[in-house]
């Protein structure tokens, strides 16, 4: 039986489509394409200085060298004694600079004033503070605390992460603060703490290179992750053999050992099918199984059913295929596990994640040299970011924010009653839902474009509408701060300090290389300075990040999230300080080294729940196998809508591409979206590769050109979604949401496809260049 799925909760009304290109808007505001030129191809020219620190984009934190000129920066060089990635790059690290100076750079406070050019004119930072203070007490007044809601970032240093949660919870006292890490991680991490009892990799990347049998379940590394890549490459070349699991034929599995071209939706049935495999050949640890797990009964109950027959029917995989991977994975010696967010962004999203972690669990590969498993991170602080207050249901060190002892650590570090703070509050796209309803009056967004990013767009800008007030921290005008009555202007990575938590769970800092332009601020300035003209400023006095990261170390200790052991000069010392890392243990028990806790779940390692009782972080110390029964997607195809739509990502942009589509040599490179379809699909169709098509679901409509490969499954097509308005693919998605993690169902909805008459009115208009 499906489990209960949340689904937008507009469908009794038709929402409009997305509106039309604001050609004057993008004049004033862009997006204009910047490319290399003057100082910055200068060979001649010698740098001020160069700023160790590490990409803006993706969860692997490559470091990387920035080279200062004048307050500019003029380039990049690698920085190769940073062990994740050795001076390696990919598209988007090479041309990461070309963002700051960039011509779209906000300068000012802007407020909305329709007859403005490009709808916003600017007006005095200190006006513009002093009217969101006023904005935020007046509506709070009327309608309550929690009439004002805040969507926050995972691309925020983690500093930024703990004060947005400290602000929310302290110095507005709403419920209702969440970040866009819920359409990215959620599910993983959800999953993770139900199997292991706590949320981080369990494992640094350099196990992989050891790993016998590696598989790779919905996650384009090559595109999303290039620099795992290398370590995958790497253990192939000391004999490993690789499995891909995914709809597409990505550019990994071009060169796998084993590709199981799965329908999408379908993962919890490959998984059960697999651990079917695994019992009925005794490709089991029955030892670990009995000392370090709980519930592998009710896992095999559930895989019993799961015949490879009936495996191959529900996944679209051949039955040999099935057998075949279930072999190789259970036989290796060593091996470790990776996926993305192909199995995670699903209605079921944290059931696909168990049903994995059941193969590692009764593999028994985990917590030892060369076995482990890992989601990968997508966002900069996707990992720092979902640990330490930002979270709806969450406070510092990873702590619940509905858990009595837990309420009374964190108000003891802030100086407040434990009754102060509020309770958990609704998830991002529930608080959007309840601006439609007009529950939620205020917003303020710093480092989250919901617009592009969400689901079912045009619901969302609907919602957004509403709004009595909507504040925007931003540094370039964002699709969705388009639509804030004030828009203040914010940094750039490169333009602060602080630290963030890259994908192997290792604490790195990030080294400021230029000041702010203009009127812009670092944000947790901003907040501070909001809090000021509210009258709330308790609390919210920090001078630097470096001493709000101090109290976030405070703030942390004892919770499953430890950073209370981990300082700045520890960070640089080491490149990177693995959590936990507790400042003491109880005797008898060492504290981690240098490095702190590179590989989770090691034998004999202590955690403050089991408190030596076994590895894992329940009190017991035992992971648990859960009984995942097969749940389909929320929205399958039928006769008016026979064809599957999944979304994704390129290797030139990243996420909503408020910043990549601004850097002219990645836009160059990908410059809009396009439709990937199966030759066959194209044939029945009348396609052409490069024809215009047009893709339909119940809740929208794009017209865009055709991309024909054979590298597809024929019921299929995919389209990136890095792109806004008429051209984005959230058009087209679902909302529904998984029960458990409230992660959005991008993975799988139910379209048609047709050829288009002709192109539509914007084709063609791209960017402008600079």
């Amino acid at each position: 039986m499906k489990s209960p799925i949340t689904i937008s909760g507009n469908r009794g009304e038709e929402t409009p489509p997305a509106p039309p290109l604001d050609l004057e808007s993008i004049r004033t505001f862009g997006p204009f394409r910047a490319y290399a030129d003057d100082i910055r191809v200068d060979t001649g020219v010698e740098p001020d200085k160069y700023v160790k620190t590490h990409c803006c984009f993706c969860g692997q934190q490559c470091g990387l060298q920035l080279k200062v000129k004048d307050n500019t920066i003029i380039g990049i060089e690698p920085w190769y004694e940073f062990p994740f990635n050795q001076g390696m790059l990919c598209p988007k690290g090479v041309k990461r600079y070309l963002q700051q100076d960039h011509p779209d750079r906000l300068l000012h406070a802007y407020e909305k004033d329709s007859v403005a050019p490009g709808g916003f004119r600017p007006i005095p930072y200190p006006e513009a503070i002093r009217r969101v203070a006023a904005s935020i007490d007046r509506l709070q007044n009327e309608f309550g605390r929690d009439a004002f809601a805040v969507l926050s970032g995972a691309s925020l240093t983690t500093e930024k992460t703990y004060l947005m949660g400290k602000f929310a919870h302290m110095c507005l006292r709403t419920a209702n603060i969440d970040y866009n890490g819920r359409l990215c991680m959620v599910s993983a991490a959800a999953a993770n703490k139900k199997a292991f009892g706590i949320d981080r990799a369990a494992n640094p990347w350099s196990d992989i290179l050891g790993a016998e049998v590696i598989l790779v379940s919905g996650a384009n590394i090559a595109e999303c992750a290039p620099i795992t890549t290398n370590y995958v490459w790497q253990a192939r070349e000391h004999g490993a053999k690789v499995i891909v699991v995914d709809p597409r034929i990505t550019p990994l599995a071009r060169t796998c050992d084993l590709f199981l071209p799965v329908k999408p939706g379908r993962d919890t049935a490959l998984f059960n099918g697999i651990l079917h495999l695994m019992i009925e050949n005794d490709w089991l640890d029955h030892d670990f199984i009995a000392k370090h797990t709980v519930d592998f009964d009710a896992a095999a109950g559930q895989a019993r059913e799961w015949t490879p027959s009936r495996t191959a029917e529900v996944t679209g995989i051949a039955e040999k295929a099935i057998r075949r991977a279930a072999e190789l994975w259970g036989t290796a010696r060593t091996s470790f596990l990776l996926h993305a967010r192909g199995l995670e962004h699903h209605s079921h999203g944290v059931m696909n994640v168990l049903s994995a972690i059941n193969i590692v669990l009764a593999s028994g590969r985990i917590g030892r040299p060369n076995c482990g498993y890992s989601t990968i991170t997508g966002q900069g602080n996707g990992q720092g970011g979902r640990e330490h207050g930002q979270k709806c249901d969450q406070l510092p060190g990873g702590r619940d924010l509905d858990n009595p002892e837990h309420r009374a650590y964190v108000a003891k570090v802030w100086g407040i009653d434990p009754g102060d703070l509020p309770r958990s509050g609704a998830d991002a796209y529930e608080i959007i839902r309840k601006i439609d309803r007009g529950e939620i009056k205020g917003l303020l967004s710093i480092c989250f474009n919901p617009v592009v990013s969400l689901p079912d767009s045009n619901f969302v800008r609907q919602a957004l509408a509403k709004l009595d007030f909507y504040v925007a921290i931003d540094f370039f005008m964002s699709e969705t701060a388009r639509y804030a009555h004030l828009v203040l202007p914010g940094s750039l990575q490169e333009e602060d300090e602080g630290t963030v938590t890259q994908v192997e769970g290792r604490i790195i800092r990030i080294n400021k290389a230029v000041d702010c332009p203009g009127e812009a601020r670092p944000d947790w300035q901003i907040i501070q300075d909001i809090a000021q003209f509210l009258g709330r400023e308790r609390g919210f006095t920090f001078s630097s990040p470096r001493e709000m990261f101090e109290e976030l170390r405070i703030a942390s200790k004892g919770g499953v999230a430890d950073y209370s052991g981990v300082t700045y000069e520890r960070i640089e010392e080491n490149f990177g300080v693995f959590w936990p890392c507790p400042s003491e243990t109880p005797e008898g028990v060492p504290t981690p080294g240098p490095q702190g806790t590179p590989r989770l779940f090691e034998p004999e390692s202590w955690n403050p729940v089991a408190k030596g009782a076994g590895p894992f972080y329940f009190p017991d110390g035992r992971a648990r196998f859960h009984g995942i029964p097969y749940s389909g997607p929320a929205e399958d195809v039928d006769g008016d809508f026979p064809i599957i739509l999944t979304t994704g990502r390129v290797v030139s942009q990243f996420l909503s591409g408020n910043q990549t589509r601004r850097i002219g040599p990645l836009v160059d490179h990908y410059p809009e979206p396009r439709v990937e379809m199966h030759p066959r699909l194209a044939s029945r169709l009348g396609v052409g590769d490069g024809d215009w098509v047009t893709v339909e679901s119940r809740r929208g409509s794009c017209t865009l050109r055709s991309l024909v490969v054979n590298t597809i499954r024929p019921d299929t097509v995919f389209i990136p979604y890095h792109w806004p308005g008429r051209k984005s693919a959230n058009q087209l998605t679902i909302a529904a949401q998984d029960p458990i993690s409230k992660i959005p169902e991008y993975k799988v909805c139910a379209v048609r496809v047709r050829k288009a008459d002709g192109p539509p009115e914007y084709a063609g208009l791209l960017e402008p260049q600079q």
